[in-house]
Formats: structure tokens, C-alpha cells, sequence
């Protein structure tokens, strides 16, 4: 099939890459004057991933659009409105529309697939591919299994179909209210226990992991989603990839916050742990963990004792 990966980071790059392995017939979109697309077409490699020459790279935006069958998209998730903003939707119509990242849209409390469901026509599919995964483990041929969820069952069984091969099995994900919910607060626990590892506290990990769940159960419930999903591969499944790992951004991005040091890099549970304040109020949901790390980036709380406060939570008052 002819796909177009928009986004030409970290994931979006691999993305390309995996998805010509299938046998894919694959365009890499970046932004005119990006950096990163024009040392990819220069080198052919971004440092992770070495594209070979059935990749093609463009910066054209309409024509990456209508030359494709399915749009796969990957870009920073508070950048999503202003990139469909420019999608022109007759170019988009009947194709599906897959979103690849994690996060809830800051200002508004949006859910990725609403965002993009503003911009598109109703018969355009919207869906989310999320779940564990590191680029570095992925490339090193170690596999790992994914959730792709969408409103339309057949639609998610279509890219199911077209995207599984060796190196990623996919489960198929009932509950998109959920899976997106999970996915995207399971980067603001990823922050919260590179907090954690940064103050010498990682033995309370474990209580991070079963707080963390059961608080997300609560906020999926009560935004008409199944609280089990929050137990699934989108939330809790993702966790070892995300509290543990040395890939995960969030996770160096929380242990670098309370150490001083300038992360550098795009950590998205940052504005996640904002956008989910809004969920809070609006759904009246006590979430726990995620106001101790928006309270803490945003300098209202010190980090130790923000943390010390979590966890000394009596059990009653948490479950």
C-alpha cells in the first residue's frame, strides 16, 4: 500500500522504516526548512534507522497527502490541530488516518482522534496505534506487541492486517476512549518515577505502578471508557518501557527535572499533566499522582516533597 508517515522525528523515522520492511510503499514527510528532513535526505540514516532508497522524503505537504492510501501521523501531540488545520480534508476522504503518538491536547482536554476527527469528513477512519516500544530495542530485532483502536472494528482489523510482521504483533483495542486515555497519562507516570529515580526513591516504584492504574481506571470510567483498559498494553502494559527504561524520555525527562539539568529533548507528559487538570475538574476525579508532577514542573511544589506527601496517602483515602 502507498503510505505517508507525517513526521520525521525519532518514531515517525521508524515508523517508515518498519512500514517499508512490510513491503510498503512508503513516503517520509517533514516540514519545508526542517533540519532533520534534510540531513535524512543527505545521509539516509538519522542516526537509529538507515533508510534505504524505496523511502522517498518529501516536504510537500498536499501532494504527501493524496499520494497515499493511509496517512500514518507522528508529530509532538500539541502540534496535531495545527497540522490537520493545513490537511486539506477532499484529499484525505476515505483514507484512514492513524495517530501515533501519546497525549491529550492542552486547553482543551481533547483526545487526539477528537482533535482530528474536527478536520476530517465522517468517512474518514481515525485511529491510534500506541503501546510499548523503544526504537533502540526495536531495531536490534527485539519485538514487542502494540494496540491499534479506532471507532470502526473493521477499520482497526484492516491496519492490523496491514501493519503486523515480525517485529510487532498488535492486539486489538475495544475501547478507544481508554486506549488513548491510558497511553497518553502513562508518559506523566514516566515522569513521575524519573522523579523518583532522581531523589534516590526508585524502590517506590512499585507503588507508582498500582496507584498509577487504579487512578487512570477511575478517569477512563468516568469519561465513558472501560476502566479495564487502563490494565491493558495502552497504560499499565507500557509501563516497563516507560518507569524503567533507559529510552524513555519522560522517565530521563522527571529525573533530569529534579537534578537541575536541562533534558533537552521533547518529553510529552509535560503538557499531558497540564491538559489532565482539566480532565480532573471536568469529570471530578481526584488524580493524585498527576497533580504531584504538574505541581512540581510548574514550581508549586518542591519535588521531595510533593512525592513524600503522594505517597504517604493513606491506603483508604487512595483505593
Amino acid at each position: 500500500m502507498k503510505i505517508t508517515v507525517m513526521g520525521c522525528g525519532r518514531w515517525g523515522g521508524f515508523l517508515a522504516w518498519y512500514l517499508d520492511t512490510l513491503g510498503h510503499e512508503v513516503t517520509l514527510w517533514g516540514r519545508p526548512g526542517s533540519s532533520r528532513l534534510e540531513q535524512l535526505r543527505r545521509t539516509r540514516t538519522n542516526g537509529l534507522v538507515t533508510f534505504p532508497e524505496t523511502v522517498a522524503f518529501s516536504s510537500r505537504l498536499h501532494a504527501a497527502a493524496e499520494d497515499s492510501e493511509i496517512l500514518v501521523i507522528s508529530v509532538g501531540a500539541q502540534s496535531l490541530r495545527n497540522l490537520m488545520e493545513r490537511l486539506p480534508p477532499e484529499k484525505l476522504r476515505g483514507k484512514p488516518v492513524v495517530l501515533c503518538m501519546k497525549g491529550i491536547e492542552n486547553g482543551t482536554g481533547r483526545r487526539l482522534s477528537q482533535v482530528a476527527r474536527e478536520f476530517v469528513s465522517p468517512d474518514t477512519p481515525v485511529a491510534v496505534w500506541v503501546g510499548p516500544g523503544h526504537v533502540q530495542e526495536f531495531t536490534r530485532g527485539v519485538p514487542n506487541c502494540m494496540v491499534i483502536d479506532s471507532q470502526d472494528r473493521q477499520v482497526t482489523a484492516s491496519l492490523v492486517e496491514a501493519f503486523r510482521g515480525s517485529l510487532i504483533r498488535f492486539y486489538y483495542g475495544t475501547d478507544l476512549i481508554g486506549t488513548e486515555v491510558g497511553a497518553a497519562s502513562k508518559n506523566v507516570v514516566g515522569i513521575a518515577a524519573g522523579m523518583l529515580d532522581g531523589l534516590g526513591l526508585s524502590s517506590l516504584k512499585g507503588a507508582l505502578m498500582a496507584r498509577g492504574a487504579r487512578e487512570i481506571a477511575r478517569l477512563i470510567q468516568a469519561m465513558g471508557g472501560d476502566w479495564r483498559s487502563a490494565y491493558g498494553l495502552a497504560h499499565l502494559g507500557d509501563y516497563e518501557a516507560t518507569v524503567f527504561s533507559p529510552h524513555s524520555h519522560n522517565r530521563a525527562f522527571g529525573e533530569a527535572f529534579v537534578a537541575g539539568r536541562d533534558f533537552g529533548q521533547l518529553a510529552e507528559g509535560v503538557e499531558t499533566a497540564r491538559a489532565l487538570a482539566l480532565l480532573e475538574q471536568r469529570y471530578q476525579v481526584e488524580l493524585p499522582i498527576c497533580d504531584a508532577v504538574r505541581q512540581v514542573l510548574d514550581g508549586a511544589s518542591a519535588p521531595r516533597e510533593a512525592l513524600e506527601q503522594l505517597f504517604l496517602r493513606s491506603l483508604k483515602e487512595e483505593f
